[in-house]
């Protein structure tokens, strides 16, 4: 099977550059050069992930991910020369799976996308039994990949589902940013402590108003899960 990526990005060289190294890789490759290109794209061409620059003319990058997130979640990447912490956050808030800054290496940014759709993908596996995990007034369903609370379903990213994973397996061990960074990413190199902060945060406002009610954070050591 040849996953497919839908590139985004109003640089024709970085369009071509990351076309070549995922084409070589097995990859099926579209792209378009515009925000408003993109509904369109994801409908006629159905991509398995999505690489998405910020800067674009006319709609921009952030506007264009709010809308896949209202009516999908398919893994969106954005590349971008906005390389602020700021606007990482931005763009880890309104929903994006990852964040890569250009200049970028394109063997990375083919790693990545890698192990964006096998983070994905692997949710959405039948592989392995059912198993509930109950925690309070938690619940996670790892069959169909869906945390509930007090029997009401939670919508949460692939990242935010497979952090609850662990937590919810281990409740109150303490698991460090490299091993959450490991576990929910599925890379064994540290490379956004961001990543996990805004994970974190997201999670916390979705699980209840009291940020510090589940996850518990000890200054130096780590995260920990208690309900």
């Amino acid at each position: 099977m040849k996953y497919k990526v839908l590139i985004a990005d109003d640089e024709k060289e970085i369009r071509n550059l990351l076309r070549l190294y995922l084409e070589n890789d097995g990859f099926e490759v579209c792209d378009v050069a515009s925000g408003e290109e993109v509904t369109p794209a994801m409908d006629s061409f159905k991509p398995d992930v999505i690489l998405l620059d910020v800067m674009m003319p006319g709609k921009d990058g952030i506007h264009v991910l709010k809308d896949i997130r209202a009516v999908s979640n398919i893994p969106v990447m954005i590349i971008s020369a906005r390389t602020a912490d700021a606007e990482r956050i931005l763009g880890l808030n309104v929903g994006a799976d990852d964040y890569i800054c250009k200049p970028f290496n394109p063997l990375e940014v083919v790693a990545r996308v890698k192990s964006s759709l096998r983070r994905f993908y692997a949710l959405g596996s039948s592989e392995g039994k059912k198993e509930l995990i109950t925690l309070g007034d938690l619940e996670l369903d790892t069959e169909k990949c869906q945390l509930f609370k007090n029997g009401v379903p939670m919508e949460l990213t692939s990242v935010e589902f497979k952090i609850m994973e662990l937590f919810m397996k281990h409740p109150g061990k303490v698991y460090t940013k490299q091993q959450i960074y490991e576990y929910a990413w599925g890379e064994d190199y540290f490379v956004a402590d961001n990543n996990i902060m805004v994970a974190i945060s997201k999670l916390r406002t979705k699980l209840d108003e009291d940020a510090s009610k589940y996850i518990k954070t000890l200054r130096g050591l780590g995260y920990r899960l208690e309900a």
